[in-house]
């Protein structure tokens, strides 16, 4: 495990107190940088300093605030999930946010991966359908005084065309495939992260860009996220 002095002296975290005054919860955000994100491929100075920002605690409920730097993804009910931190980390550094960019996330639920864009980006449109988890995420937003993330309750699927196109889309929880509504309000140039998976099996995180309207896809690696409700694979038919 890594220790205070080894991370003064790789880097600074602003928001975080090190040395003797820290906190077990600012200890938590290290460890998690540390030893999750660092390790797991995570390079991006900037997403890094991002996650150092946030207090991942104010984001979940509270008696998930002892749990929330932990390496897997945190059950908020009815079938939601905060996203586990490395993988949220690997999909934001994939698409390269820049400072002027625009971006969507998909199933914002809690506004946790929403409010790490807002510190990569120009503004962000958190899309969510459950008020519960959209409440706890403006008040986690006005906690840590982001005030370029907008919450839209909408469904999920179709995405949010009024202020479309956008540089940058996030699905914050796996989808079977990704819907052509929102593929079609990707900027050009643009790029699209999400964990594509089936009913069973591993999920793909994938990367997809348009470039001349043309929508390529790659994968960048495995990831068990649980599924968005409502994007669950169509039931096969049987004969």
């Amino acid at each position: 495990m890594t220790g205070v002095a080894d991370i003064n002296a790789r880097a600074s975290f602003p928001g975080i107190r090190l040395g003797g005054l820290m906190g077990v919860r600012d200890t938590a955000r290290i460890n998690m940088i540390e030893n999750q994100l660092r390790p797991s491929k995570v390079t991006d100075e900037r997403v890094i300093g991002a996650f150092a920002r946030l207090r991942r605690e104010l984001f979940v409920p509270e008696p998930l605030r002892g749990v929330a730097y932990l390496d897997e993804d945190l059950p908020l009910g009815r079938g939601r999930y905060l996203m586990e931190p490395m993988i949220g980390a690997r999909l934001l550094q994939a698409m390269m946010p820049g400072a002027k960019e625009t971006a969507l996330v998909v199933g914002a639920g809690v506004g946790y991966e929403a409010a790490i864009l807002a510190l990569l980006t120009r503004s962000v449109i958190a899309l969510e359908d459950d008020e519960q988890l959209a409440r706890l995420g403006r008040a986690a937003l006005v906690d840590h005084r982001i005030g370029s993330v907008v919450y839209v309750d909408g469904p999920l699927k179709t995405g949010h065309r009024q202020r479309a196109p956008y540089d940058l889309i996030l699905f914050a929880g796996a989808v079977a495939e990704i819907p052509s509504e929102i593929a079609a309000q990707l900027a050009e140039a643009g790029r699209m992260a999400a964990v594509l998976r089936a009913a069973q099996g591993v999920g793909r995180a994938t990367l997809t860009t348009r470039t001349g309207g043309v929508l390529a896809h790659r994968v960048i690696f495995d990831a068990a996220t649980p599924l968005l409700p409502g994007f669950v694979p169509k039931p096969a038919f049987v004969f």
